[in-house]
């Protein structure tokens, strides 16, 4: 039997719109088994996959503007 949800389809709809207003979505694609690796590391880093890799973008792109290249 299934288990039946926490949350109600009120507040299930009322999270998807504030998402939808709030933030953009990313696909990202990478080579097969390169996801788990990734997964791993955001594990160790004690963060989720989408923390870290929005860490990761973050830190790239502070380096990059301090680069005298850029």
């Amino acid at each position: 039997m299934p288990e039946e949800s926490k949350i109600s389809k009120a507040q299930q709809k009322a999270v998807h719109k504030y998402v939808k207003n709030n933030y953009d979505r990313l696909e990202l694609t990478v080579p097969k088994g390169q996801k788990d690796i990734i997964k791993a590391a955001a594990e160790n880093a004690g963060e989720s996959l989408n923390t870290y890799v929005r860490n990761a973008i973050n830190q790239r792109m502070e380096r990059d503007a301090s680069d005298p290249q850029f």
